[in-house]
């Protein structure tokens, strides 16, 4: 593998960039470092609130490109670079077929907050590592009245695959509905995916496909492992993003992403 061309590195967190205790390793911040030496720039590409993602990042934050809540909104900073919610219309006609299934906890994503109306204490809990500013409401449907909602995530304790996509897998409604981890579902617009941010990033920098690094693990990374000659897979990955990535590296408790980026410094130093 020639890295010399690379010039872009586009990061998933969860279960790629952050360990199973969802820290992301101090070797990684001085690879980051050099890799500034190198002219090369970064993107965090989650499906977290994008406050979520800084707090990971935070002495880096002003020095990268962020891509949160799957998509739907990429940032610089301050600066919006693209955003796609979800019309109000399609979330209060949603909102009442996920109430109806069983031990699904639905999450409203706005720009600053999210908004639950779920009073279970354990998924609270939980929620708050992904989602640092919320809500907790009485009803869902009013909020989407009068907030812009960039996407709808729902959590089931055992698996979102098995308990929640098989209900909703049929909605009629041209939505873009995303498994993005083994308790977690994601519904956005269907323009609203990782792929679409990271080409938005690429044209604003003039960077190319042969000139991109990315590395996934889950379906919501499909789209953007499409954008890059380099896509790795974690080896903790789905078995559908370990078929669609070119190359695959070790798992996330393994630094996976650090030992590529080694590689890659090393091939920019000859």
């Amino acid at each position: 593998m020639d890295f010399s061309k690379v010039k872009l590195i586009v990061s998933d967190m969860d279960g790629t960039l952050l360990n199973s205790k969802g820290q992301v390793s101090p070797q990684f911040f001085q690879l980051f470092k050099k890799l500034q030496k190198h002219n090369i720039h970064f993107v965090a590409a989650s499906g977290r609130q994008y406050n979520s993602i800084v707090s990971k990042l935070s002495s880096i934050q002003n020095n990268i490109f962020v891509i949160a809540e799957n998509g739907a909104i990429a940032k610089k900073n301050d600066t919006i670079l693209l955003e796609n919610a979800i019309p109000a219309k399609k979330v209060i006609d949603i909102i009442p077929t996920l109430r109806k299934i069983q031990d699904t906890n639905i999450i409203l994503c706005a720009h600053d907050a999210a908004f639950i109306e779920s009073k279970n204490e354990k998924f609270i809990s939980l929620f708050q590592e992904y989602y640092h500013n919320f809500h907790i409401v009485d009803d869902l449907i009013e909020t989407a009245k009068t907030t812009t909602i960039l996407k709808i995530a729902n959590h089931h304790f055992k698996s979102s695959e098995e308990f929640i996509y098989p209900s909703i897998k049929h909605l009629k409604t041209p939505i873009l509905l995303k498994i993005s981890g083994q308790n977690w579902l994601d519904i956005s617009d269907q323009k609203a995916n990782k792929g679409n941010a990271l080409r938005e990033v690429q044209q604003i920098l003039k960077i190319t496909k042969e000139e991109t690094m990315v590395f996934g693990d889950y379906h919501n990374d499909l789209e953007m492992l499409h954008e890059a000659n380099f896509s790795f897979a974690m080896k903790n990955a789905h078995k559908d993003i370990l078929k669609v990535a070119n190359y695959s590296t070790e798992s996330n408790d393994n630094f996976g992403v650090e030992r590529v980026l080694e590689k890659l410094i090393e091939a920019k130093r000859n």
